[in-house]
């Protein structure tokens, strides 16, 4: 078994919070009927995409590596996409999707590399190396596609989540898992598709990676380019999906122009999508995600901003106007009349940084309990405090070593000694350290002399909230891993013994070798798999030159095969035309 992690310079420079999210391929796990599932899907879909599929994708297969024949390995890939500036890691499923989000933003392909199984071949809502690779790699090879791929991870890993946004990802990670588990009950997936619906159904406010999710849905996954009237297919759902890859194309799919509104529409992960929308070209895509990123917390901050992360009850940062940055669970806020924030609150290990960069000093080490300030306009003097100048502190008794009582305009009064203070590369302070210091606000004490050193942000406004840490190194895990696992099944004798069959027909066609063998094949295949539709599909195909009379023989199986499971019969139709071709 190959336990090694494939790596190049960009998988190297990831943040270990992201790091944790990444596992061998164990490239030596996937069977021969993986690798006939993987020949059978991208035959198709190479054949059918060639017309419908933007022209991309194609050149994109021979740039970045990827083979019809062979599941792809993370080492060619990876040095192939090194040339156009990318890299792939493999991870287990679904991953939080601020997480997936920022390795985009990093220029990493996140790539699930279980497989589907033979029987959902033609679509599964759990993240697979088909999708993934088949559907996602080629398209970054278009270099505007590329560069709006890693401007949405590096705008929606800052996009703030909900609590509801928590529990609809485990359900969705579960629901995938137990559909891709070949021993999972039709009772545990009904339940977990309920589950799904349930909170699917739930009238929550659209939270900011809900919206973002939204967009990439139906750019990045369910994308069409090109006119309403004649789209093409560039999103890597489609790409990778047999049967929708066909639908999407007939007119019981609604084309739409896309735009900013597509942000409000959500979707349904386990049934083909009732409308799609269509982008001129790529650069279009990019002047969309600008327009949302102006509607975030990230860019407009203010109370709304900051109620977003207290609700989402997550590690996220404020950044003030005078460019301090505090990260950490935010639990409480006090606004004037005007809805200004003139106090916040944070439990827990709080980080202050500037620049993204760490204070020194002052990470959660020296913040383990919270942190807390008012923020706003001092009462009488008409100067912020980040913009006083030395004699302008001195005046006003801004003094290291010197007592000092201030009251801001929203009633805040501060009164302790003032010990030192922090500046910015320019020389503003942005920190004032008291001790024995009270903060009070009316009748309520907000820190007294007994909660130890207070730290005062200077700073009259919040300019932007964002989802997790000013400087990633500040928290040693941004992200929860899953305690939800793919399930490894075990293989009964049986199946173990009808992939030996595909591994002998794998060797005979790639060694041109071999094909007096493929009638005692295909006498144990009917008589001990006769349910199985794709190998006797490849025995045909071998046959095709070489043996006419078995070719026929294996042909009415194939027939037979069609009345007896009708469900299939499209799948041993598509099979045949390729062959035919």
């Amino acid at each position: 078994m190959t336990t090694k992690i494939e790596t190049n310079p960009l998988i190297d420079r990831l943040p270990p919070h992201l790091k944790q999210f990444i596992k061998p391929q164990n490239y030596d796990d996937y069977s021969p009927i993986n690798q006939a599932v993987w020949r059978y899907v991208m035959r198709k879909n190479v054949s059918y995409l060639s017309k419908v599929a933007h022209h991309s994708y194609l050149k994109g297969l021979d740039m970045t590596g990827i083979s019809i024949d062979s599941i792809p390995s993370m080492y060619g890939m990876n040095r192939i996409l090194k040339d156009i500036g990318w890299a792939a890691v493999a991870v287990d499923g679904f991953i939080p999707p601020n997480a997936f989000m920022e390795f985009q933003a990093y220029k990493v392909l996140v790539i699930a590399s279980e497989i589907r199984q033979l029987e959902n071949i033609e679509y599964t809502p759990a993240p697979d190396i088909i999708h993934e690779a088949a559907g996602h790699a080629p398209i970054i090879a278009n270099p505007d596609y590329a560069e709006y791929l890693r401007r949405f991870g590096e705008i929606g890993a800052k996009a703030i989540l909900s609590s509801h946004d928590n529990d609809m990802y485990e359900a969705v990670r579960s629901l995938s898992i137990l559909k891709e588990a070949a021993d999972s009950t039709p009772e545990a997936i009904e339940k977990a598709e309920a589950l799904v619906n349930e909170l699917q159904n739930k009238k929550v406010p659209l939270s900011e990676i809900a919206k973002i999710r939204n967009l990439h849905w139906w750019t990045v996954e369910y994308g069409l380019i090109g006119t309403v009237e004649d789209p093409k297919i560039y999103g890597a759902g489609l790409l990778s999906s047999i049967g929708e890859s066909k639908w999407c194309m007939t007119h019981n799919v609604e084309k739409r122009l896309y735009s900013i509104d597509a942000a409000e529409i959500e979707f349904d992960i386990t049934k083909p999508q009732p409308q799609l929308f269509v982008t001129p070209d790529f650069a279009y895509l990019m002047e969309v995600l600008e327009e949302f990123s102006g509607t975030m917390a990230l860019r407009k901050g203010g109370f709304r901003g900051l109620q977003k992360l207290i609700d989402s009850q997550k590690i996220g940062s404020i950044e003030l106007n005078t460019g301090l940055q505090i990260s950490g669970v935010f639990t409480e806020m006090i606004t004037d009349e005007d809805n200004n924030v003139v106090f916040f609150k944070t439990k827990g290990p709080t980080a202050l940084a500037n620049r993204e960069k760490e204070l020194i000093g002052h990470g959660q080490d020296a913040n383990p309990n919270g942190f807390s300030s008012p923020i706003g306009k001092l009462k009488g003097i008409s100067l912020a405090i980040e913009d006083m100048q030395p004699r302008d502190l001195k005046a006003y008794n801004f003094y290291d070593g010197k007592r000092i009582a201030i009251e801001y305009e929203s009633g805040i009064t501060i009164e302790g000694l003032n010990v030192t203070g922090i500046r910015n590369v320019f020389g503003k302070l942005i920190l004032i350290e008291f001790e024995d210091c009270t903060v009070a606000y009316k009748d309520k004490i907000l820190f007294s002399p007994e909660d130890g050193t207070f730290k005062l942000a200077v700073g009259s406004s919040i300019v932007s909230a964002f989802a997790g840490a000013a400087d990633y190194r500040s928290f040693d895990n941004l992200y929860h891993v899953s305690d939800t696992k793919t399930v490894v099944q075990d293989k009964s004798s049986k199946t173990q013994k009808l992939e030996l069959l595909y591994k002998r027909v794998r060797t005979i066609r790639e060694s041109s070798n071999g094909t007096e063998q493929i009638e005692a094949i295909f006498d144990v295949l009917k008589t001990e798999h006769n349910d199985d539709w794709l190998l006797p599909l490849e025995l045909y195909e071998l046959t095709t030159y070489s043996d006419k009379t078995l070719g026929e023989a294996i042909l009415n199986h194939l027939k037979g095969l069609k009345i007896k499971q009708p469900k299939i019969a499209h799948l041993i139709d598509n099979g045949l035309e390729l062959i035919n071709k």
